[in-house]
């Protein structure tokens, strides 16, 4: 017989679970680094930027172009590190609560 009430009491808990997860990504910092060093990013598991910097060789560069292309390289190396330990530590907190379905796609949940 299906329980109803069992299976509430466990969307709640998952529920909680997930919502102790995401408050605990703001706790994950990654940094990246692209042109060898020469520019840094470190991001935070919600995909929020927290700091660049900058080496000051690269400060009396004329070629701006290839600055700019070494700080999006950092932050996008940063924000996919973010991004998989984020969903590394969601898994951590909801282990073993959720069943596993062939198909179901929690990936908006960090997951």
């Amino acid at each position: 017989m299906f329980d109803m009430m069992g299976m509430m009491g466990k969307m709640k808990e998952v529920q909680a679970k997930l919502k102790e997860a995401q408050d605990n990504l703001q706790y994950i910092t990654v940094s990246a680094e692209a042109g060898a060093g020469l520019v840094k990013a470190t991001v935070n598991g919600q995909r929020k930027l927290l700091k660049i910097e900058i080496d000051e060789s690269l400060l009396n560069v004329n070629d701006r172009e290839m600055v700019n292309d070494l700080v999006v390289a950092a932050v996008n190396n940063a924000m996919l590190t973010a991004t998989e330990r984020a969903q590394e530590e969601m898994k951590k907190h909801t282990s073993g609560l959720l069943p596993n379905i062939p198909g179901l796609d929690l990936g908006n949940f960090g997951l």
